[in-house]
């Protein structure tokens, strides 16, 4: 199978043995960030530096003014690689060592976007704003995530994209100093505490036959066990309808799910307008609609006749990857099984060899493999040697 491995500029950038070491891991793709979130990353390997600390969502290449030229939301530019272009610099190596480069995009998080346009941010049924879910109801928010989508995604050099939080985001989010884990939220109260009460998904429940005020009270009222201290460990739409009821549970669903797919329709359409033929588009995504996140929920027939196929969570058991491949068993599109294989961070580099031939069991038939930049040196060592088994 195809294989690809993360990669941020900055762990290229400065390295003149990144791209080799890449290239002995036994992959044949990079998929490099060209927009991506605040984070805080170690570079183990780096002869310059240990720690990189992106302090804001960014581009990690120069935005062309003319594009953004008298629009209120647009992307905003990094500071913290020591290059005029980090995409471009970080790209031609590892095309010099005949790495295939894809970029790789994420749209709906970004924390400063919402603290610094607060009317941009999801809402949710307390009133309580989340500013690094941008809301994708809003016409705004939607127009600056298309025209990000083909800016980011077609750079030079790059022969396809990966789209990240092409769709909702919502109240999970890997936050700094984090103080939520007091209270478990099971899967369909995470989609309750996601559900959006700006103006624009007022009106967009309104047309669904919906009063938002009365939508907002039953989410407060059904999650009040919760925050009495029952727990919560309803799942899927049948969670959902539980704390709802089936038709105000389908409501909320039938709405979020309309702007999600025609986000995901204009953002692809846009990208390819952008690139020329056959550059390969995919999307990271969970075949569950309801899902929020990097991973967006998608009905599997329909973002394949739209993307050229997607890119799935399947770090787990068994159960995980069936789970997520299974709907998209026998259809046609890309079906790339993403392992993290940072042990530190919850990766089994150690059952790859297993785990992806159980992917390819299912129907996938490329890999990717967060992170190649974060993980350790053991960690490398035994993706190589898995790699290595699997070409036999």
């Amino acid at each position: 199978m195809k294989t690809s491995a993360f990669l941020y500029p900055w762990d290229v950038v400065g390295d003149p043995d990144a791209a080799a070491r890449v290239v002995d891991l036994g992959v044949q793709q990079v998929t490099l960030a060209a927009a991506y979130h605040s984070t805080r990353a170690l570079t183990p390997r780096h002869p310059g530096r240990r720690v990189v600390t992106a302090e804001h969502a960014a581009v990690l290449y120069p935005p062309d003014a003319a594009r953004w030229a008298g629009r209120t939301l647009r992307p905003y530019e990094q500071s913290w690689v020591a290059s005029d272009d980090p995409f471009a610099e970080a790209a031609e190596a590892l095309a010099a060592a005949g790495l295939e480069v894809h970029t790789w995009v994420v749209l709906a998080h970004n924390s400063r976007l919402g603290a610094e346009h607060p009317d941009t941010s999801v809402v949710n049924a307390y009133g309580d704003r989340y500013p690094w879910a941008p809301c994708i109801a809003r016409p705004a928010v939607r127009a600056y995530l298309v025209a990000l989508a083909a800016e980011a995604a077609v750079r030079g050099g790059a022969r396809g994209t990966e789209l990240e939080s092409c769709g909702w985001y919502g109240f999970a989010h890997l936050h700094a100093h984090d103080k939520v884990a007091g209270v478990g939220l099971g899967d369909a109260a995470q989609y309750l505490m996601s559900l959006c009460f700006c103006s624009d998904c007022r009106t967009g429940y309104a047309g669904h036959g919906l009063d938002a005020d009365g939508l907002a009270a039953a989410v407060r009222t059904a999650l009040e066990p919760v925050w009495a201290g029952s727990g919560s460990p309803e799942a899927g739409r049948a969670g959902i309808e539980k704390f709802l009821g089936a038709d105000l549970a389908a409501a909320t669903l039938q709405w979020r799910g309309r702007v999600a797919r025609t986000l995901q329709e204009s953002a692809v359409a846009a990208v390819r307008a952008a690139a020329e033929p056959g550059f390969q588009v995919l999307l990271h995504a969970d075949p569950a609609t309801h899902r929020t996140g990097a991973n967006v929920g998608v009905d599997p027939e329909h973002i394949l006749s739209v993307a050229d196929g997607v890119v799935l969570p399947c770090t787990g058991d068994d159960a995980v990857r069936e789970a997520v491949l299974g709907p998209f068993a026998g259809r046609d599109g890309v079906l790339a099984a993403n392992f993290s294989v940072v042990t530190g961070m919850g990766g089994s580099p150690a059952t790859l060899e297993r785990d992806a031939a159980h992917a390819a069991s299912l129907g996938a038939d490329q890999l990717r493999l967060y992170h190649a930049g974060l993980a350790s040196d053991p960690d490398l060592q035994a993706v190589a040697g898995a790699l290595s088994r699997l070409r036999r």
